[in-house]
């Protein structure tokens, strides 16, 4: 489920979340979520700074450097955002991006908005579907508690949407995640996958890329 950004602040100090387990949210990114996002400033952002690499409908690209961002949790886009124009996401191309100066903390908002209201594309990189019953089998017992039994993901604690996402960037992320490259990864997403093997790690991202984008709500 899609909550108003101006709704996000108090529901995460409110709630005993992952996020909040692991400390306090920080302050550029407390106070990015507490503004109120504007979709159709976001679109006017998005159409100028973003839709040449990840595409005006927001469907990103088939390979593991540009996610699909359309219909992404709002929270999630916010928190990515700040986490990377902050050094906490390691994200040498995207850095100079969010530096820029017409990203400001509202442009970010503003943006995470507009991206959330975008309905998922049809499109997205599929795997080689040889991974998907085992790939099945992991994400049931390891990560649908965070990321959804349908892969839409958990807005309250930052947790993506995954259903309908390129496989080559699913992966990418997976991987990055257990060596600790992405730098902002969940801790216990990161010591959960100490115990797979790149097997493992293509059949989930193999699962979660043919997963349909859930229904609107």
């Amino acid at each position: 489920m899609h909550l108003p950004i101006k709704l996000l602040l108090p529901l995460l100090l409110s709630l005993p979340l992952a996020a909040l387990a692991q400390g306090a949210l920080p302050s550029d990114l407390q106070a990015a979520l507490a503004l109120q996002g504007d979709a159709a400033r976001g679109k006017l952002v998005y159409d100028d700074e973003c839709s040449a690499c990840h595409r005006k409908d927001g469907r990103g690209r088939p390979n593991a450097d540009t996610p699909r961002l359309a219909g992404q949790h709002a929270s999630v886009i916010v928190k990515q955002l700040v986490d990377i124009r902050a050094g906490r996401r390691i994200n040498p191309p995207m850095k100079p991006l969010v530096d820029g100066p017409a990203i400001t903390p509202q442009a970010i908002a503003d943006l995470a908005a507009y991206l959330q209201s975008m309905p998922v594309p049809d499109g997205t990189a599929k795997g080689p579907g040889t991974g998907v019953a085992r790939g099945r089998a992991l994400y049931d017992k390891d990560c649908a508690s965070c990321h959804g039994s349908s892969g839409e993901g958990r807005a309250a604690d930052f947790s993506p949407m995954v259903a309908a996402q390129h496989y080559p960037y699913l992966l990418r992320e997976l991987q990055q995640i257990k060596t600790g490259a992405r730098g902002n990864s969940n801790a216990d997403m990161a010591k959960l996958l100490q115990g797979y093997g790149t097997a493992d790690l293509e059949a989930v991202a193999d699962y979660m890329a043919q997963l349909p984008a859930p229904p609107r709500r």
